[in-house]
C-alpha cells in the first residue's frame, strides 16, 4: 500500500456503494476516474473524489501517479440512522437511513519496457496429395 483514504459516514447504502466500486476494483488511476465520471451513479461522485484524494495523498509522499493502481477498495457499514413513519391504525414502522464507510488503498505497478523480437519467418505447410480411392 503507498497511499490510502477514507470517506466515512458517508450518506449511502453500502450495497449501493459497492455496485460502483466493482467497476473499479484493480483498475490504473486513470481508467478508474475515466469509468467513475461515465457512471451514472450517485455514489460514483463520492468514490471519484475519493480516488482523487489518494493520488493526492502519494503525491504528497513523492511517488508520482503514473503506475497507480487501486490495489483494494471497500465499502463497510456505517452507522445506521433510525427514522419513524406514520403507519395505518396508529402504527408506527421503522426507516433505516444507512451509511457507509468507503476506503480506498492505492499501489504502484511495476511498468516493464516492452521488448521488441523481430518478426518470424512464416513456413508455408506442406501440402498433401489427394488420394482417390478407386473401386
Amino acid at each position: 500500500m503507498i497511499a490510502r483514504a477514507k470517506a466515512r459516514h458517508i450518506r449511502i447504502s453500502p450495497r449501493k456503494a459497492r455496485l460502483v466500486i466493482s467497476l473499479i476494483k484493480g483498475k490504473s488511476t486513470q481508467n478508474a476516474l475515466a469509468v467513475l465520471s461515465n457512471t451514472r451513479k450517485r455514489a460514483a461522485g463520492v468514490v471519484n473524489k475519493l480516488v482523487r484524494s489518494a493520488v493526492a495523498n502519494a503525491k504528497n509522499k513523492g511517488i508520482e501517479d503514473v503506475g497507480l493502481y487501486i490495489s483494494k477498495i471497500y465499502a463497510d457499514a456505517g452507522v445506521t440512522w433510525k427514522r419513524f413513519r406514520a403507519n395505518a391504525f396508529g402504527r408506527s414502522s421503522q426507516i433505516n437511513k444507512r451509511t457507509c464507510h468507503i476506503t480506498v488503498e492505492l499501489d504502484k505497478k511495476e511498468v516493464k519496457p516492452k521488448v521488441v523480437e523481430a518478426p518470424k519467418p512464416k513456413i508455408k505447410p506442406k501440402t498433401r496429395k489427394k488420394v482417390t480411392k478407386t473401386k
